[in-house]
This record gives C-alpha cells, sequence and structure tokens, in this order.
C-alpha cells in the first residue's frame, strides 16, 4: 500500500486547497504583481473562509486586471461599483474600493523602495522565516512582525491590513513559511 502524502491539516480533502496547498502556499514569492494579488485576496477573505476566496480567484484575476497594480490604481468609480454586481467576487463595496486605494498606496511604495518585493521582504531581513509548528493550535494567527508591518503599511495608506490579514500574506507569500514540520511541503519551501 503506498503511503499517504502528509499534508498540513487545513488543506483538507477539498482538491483546490489541496492544490494550492502543494504548489503555492507557503513558497516564496518576488513578483510585485502576485504579491500585490495576496494582499488584495487577503483582504478579501476577512470574515469569510480561505476557500470561498480560492474558488472565486478567477473572476478576481479578471474583474482586477491580473492584478496589475498600475491598472487597478486607475480602474474609475463607475468601474468599481460596476463590480458590485459582478457575482464572482465578493461584493462587499469597501473590499472592492480597497482594491484601487491599495494599488495607489502600492505605487507610492514602489516609488520608495523599488518594488513590494523589496518593501515586503525588508520586514524579514531577506529570508524566508521558518516556524516549527506541529499543527494549527501551534500557528499564531498574528505576531509581532505581522503588527509591524501591518502598521507601517497604514501608515503608509493601505486598508484592509490588520495584523491577521498581514500574517495570512506573509505565510501565503512565503516571508514565512508555516508548514508543518510534518508536511511534505515543509522542506520544499
Amino acid at each position: 500500500m503506498p503511503k499517504q502524502v502528509q499534508r498540513c491539516s487545513w488543506a483538507g480533502d477539498d482538491p483546490a486547497m489541496r492544490r494550492y496547498h502543494d504548489t503555492e502556499w507557503g513558497v516564496p514569492l518576488h513578483d510585485d504583481n502576485k504579491l500585490f494579488e495576496f494582499l488584495i485576496l487577503e483582504g478579501a477573505q476577512a470574515g469569510l473562509s480561505w476557500n470561498t476566496v480560492l474558488n472565486k480567484r478567477d473572476a478576481y484575476r479578471r474583474a482586477f486586471h491580473g492584478f496589475d497594480i498600475k491598472r487597478v490604481a486607475r480602474m474609475t468609480d463607475a468601474a468599481l461599483e460596476k463590480l458590485l454586481d459582478n457575482p464572482g467576487i465578493i461584493r462587499n463595496r469597501l473590499k472592492i474600493y480597497s482594491a484601487r486605494n491599495n494599488a495607489r498606496a502600492a505605487l507610492k511604495v514602489i516609488d520608495e523602495f523599488g518594488s513590494l518585493d523589496a518593501y515586503f521582504w525588508s520586514f524579514a531581513d531577506g529570508k524566508p522565516i521558518r516556524n516549527r509548528h506541529t499543527g494549527r493550535g501551534d500557528v499564531p494567527a498574528r505576531t509581532e512582525l505581522s503588527d509591524t508591518l501591518s502598521k507601517d503599511m497604514k501608515k503608509r495608506g493601505f486598508n484592509f491590513v490588520g495584523s491577521t490579514i498581514i500574517y495570512a500574506h506573509m505565510q501565503a507569500t512565503g516571508i514565512v513559511n508555516d508548514h508543518f514540520v510534518g508536511c511534505f511541503r515543509y522542506r520544499q519551501v
């Protein structure tokens, strides 16, 4: 009998969640548009499950121009209002408008730091933080580092960037490796 692959328990049995866990979550990202995508998606998740957002990801990509930061920053109120009728995304006015707001804040960060990549990774000294969690109960919802980054982002005009959202962003983009020690991805990422 073949040995079963051991994953983080949150990946569950849903094929989309497993694929996301196995191929993306925790992989260090250095692409500004992908970092921006996860920032918007993590903010959209607030109060919802990641599975809900993951299932709407393609619609989000279409609605927000593939997360092209400059294009999202130029979206008009009319374009954002039209998205409130889009059943493919989470139709929350504050979350939809925050995408444009955060794109504009991201452009200022890019002007100052050269890239979103340089900005985010500067908080971790440019290398992933490798934790050693054995199960869900070990993983914090936020840390001192996510508190610091969240506070700095709020000061720079970002919204939907509370410490818990930012910690989830850090996990998703590989700034933090929170794969459980027994998970097959722990050593891979």
